[in-house]
C-alpha cells in the first residue's frame, strides 16, 4: 500500500509539472494516433510502422501509444500529403 501511495505521489508531481509548462504543445496543436493517421493516409498500421522505422514519419510515444503531430509533414515520398485537417 505504501508503494502504491508513493507511485501516485510521483505521478501527481509529474502532472503538476506538465500543467505548469506552456511549452509542451501549442494550444492549437492536434495529435493523431495510429488509427487517425492510417485513415488519413489510407495506409495500414504496418506501413506506418515501416515509415517510422525508416525515419520518414516523425513521431513520439507516450507510454506504449504512438502519436504524430498533425502540423508535421512526413519526410520523403509521402511528403505531399498534409496531415492537418481544415
Amino acid at each position: 500500500m505504501e508503494k502504491l501511495s508513493k507511485k501516485l505521489t510521483e505521478i501527481g508531481q509529474d502532472l503538476k509539472s506538465l500543467i505548469n509548462t506552456d511549452t509542451v504543445f501549442d494550444e492549437n496543436e492536434r495529435l493523431l494516433d495510429n488509427q487517425d493517421l492510417a485513415f488519413l493516409l489510407k495506409a495500414s498500421f504496418r506501413t506506418l510502422q515501416r515509415y517510422r522505422a525508416k525515419g520518414v514519419l516523425p513521431y513520439f510515444t507516450i507510454g506504449r501509444k504512438t502519436y504524430y503531430k498533425a502540423s508535421v509533414r512526413p519526410y520523403g515520398y509521402v511528403s505531399n500529403i498534409s496531415l492537418a485537417r481544415d
